[in-house]
């Protein structure tokens, strides 16, 4: 009857480490939902970036083209 108590306790050992899994499984859910949040905002600015890029080029050139005729 000795084992009774060890059992116990690994039983309990095991239920806290299967729930700790658990909210690390959530938590990294969490943080993956996050991170693909900050790369679509950051594609996002990088093509406002981008587009900006592209009209000041194209204003640029129609400056050049404007004062060369």
């Amino acid at each position: 009857m000795t084992h009774h108590p060890r059992i116990a306790l690994f039983t309990a050992s095991l239920l806290l480490l299967a729930g700790c899994g658990a909210e690390v499984a959530g938590g990294a859910a969490t943080v993956g939902k996050l991170q693909a949040q900050q790369l679509q905002q950051a594609q996002q600015q990088q093509a406002q970036v981008v587009d900006g890029l592209k009209a000041a080029q194209a204003a640029g050139m129609a400056r050049a083209a404007s004062a060369g005729d």
